[in-house]
């Protein structure tokens, strides 16, 4: 199957490292990248389920597919040596608040110190010319304000999931000052950004205490979808979104490299901007069945109830903006729940990015 190339050919044959494949926004992103022709080396940890998009598209046979904990820093210097990728995207990473409390140590270790191991892999090898560190819109000590933070704004976190996030914000920027500081480009060659997307869905996600996952769950087995924080007001976007940020921001650093190795927030338009409640409304209402079940706890772990992003800078100098409403994001996630049992997972989700464009 075909699809709409919007980059103009900029991957194809380029070596191109996606940390965190097996997870969803990177099968995604691996899966986009594949079809745009790059030479695609996926590292990760096994995937979660046997349901999951990395699984169900058969992408370990398109692809360089690799084992590896971004805790063990010699491991990655070995693997970028031998595999001398052009381009990184690092998404590995612990990815859920509720867990973090549970694991704080291993969320830091595998968030902060994951982090700055690929960051000194991309230093020790030359043939990296661009990184994209993926972190989180949770990065920024959040206030609870009704306007959108940008990308000069204080990094924080109340849990831990969320000051990790910030943290590694602060390491990449530390070591884009010390390393790869643009002022000195022509010694290191290398073009370093961080990006902060919002509350993610599209298929293929089955990460516990998420939304979209758990709504599915519930109604593949006929049971209320349980809402423990409906009130919660996120910034919702389908991955393809962000990603397709991510995938311009990479292409804009290979050809300016000292112009955009910046932090740029991907972020949706403010009208999708929605309670958790509302979303799980609409995933009920496209799936054609269903009931949700209120299960707010005041005693609940401390979960941000307020987050959106300014993505103006990203609008302005990158070209870069969302074109999908929440319930365009919603229709498309739920058309993939409905269809991947039936239907090649890989062409379905070529489809969906072609729809996309």
């Amino acid at each position: 199957m075909m699809t709409t190339d919007s980059f103009d050919n900029f991957y194809r044959g380029k070596k191109v490292l996606v940390t965190g494949h097996t997870g969803f926004k990177g099968s995604w992103l691996s899966i986009w990248l594949h079809h745009l022709g790059a030479e695609v080396i996926g590292l990760g940890l096994n995937p979660l389920t046997e349901k999951d998009n990395y699984v169900l598209s058969g992408l370990k046979d398109k692809i360089t597919d690799l084992r590896g904990d971004i805790r063990n820093g010699e491991l990655m210097k070995e693997i970028f040596r031998k595999y001398q990728p052009e381009i990184v995207f690092h998404l590995a990473a612990q990815p859920l608040v509720r867990l973090s409390y549970d694991i704080p140590v291993e969320t830091y270790e595998t968030n902060v110190m994951g982090t700055i191991h690929i960051l000194e892999a991309i230093r020790a090898t030359d043939g990296v010319k661009v990184g994209v560190m993926i972190t989180t819109d949770k990065c920024y000590e959040n206030k609870e304000q009704i306007w959108g933070y940008r990308e000069n704004e204080p990094m924080g976190g109340y849990d831990p999931y969320s000051s990790s996030k910030g943290a590694a914000e602060i390491a990449i920027g530390s070591w884009r000052r010390s390393f790869f500081n643009p002022e000195h480009y022509e010694k290191h060659g290398k073009s370093i950004a961080s990006v902060r997307a919002g509350n993610v869905i599209g298929g293929g996600d089955w990460a516990l205490d998420r939304i979209m996952p758990d709504c599915i769950r519930a109604l593949e087995a006929g049971k209320p979808v349980e809402v423990r924080n409906p009130k919660a007001i996120r910034p919702w976007q389908h991955v393809l979104e962000p990603l397709s940020g991510y995938l311009l921001l990479a292409q804009k650093m290979w050809e300016a490299p000292t112009k955009y190795c910046e932090a740029w927030n991907f972020g949706p338009k403010s009208e999708s901007i929605a309670t958790v409640w509302d979303i799980a409304t609409s995933v009920v209402e496209y799936y054609g069945t269903g009931i949700l079940k209120d299960l707010s706890n005041p005693q609940a772990l401390h979960e941000a109830n307020l987050l959106m992003l300014d993505i103006s800078k990203a609008r302005f100098e990158l070209g870069w903006e969302p074109s999908m409403s929440k319930e365009e994001c919603v229709a498309l996630t739920v058309d993939w729940y409905k269809r991947y049992k039936t239907e090649c997972v890989y062409d379905l989700c070529l489809r969906q990015i072609n729809d996309y464009y």
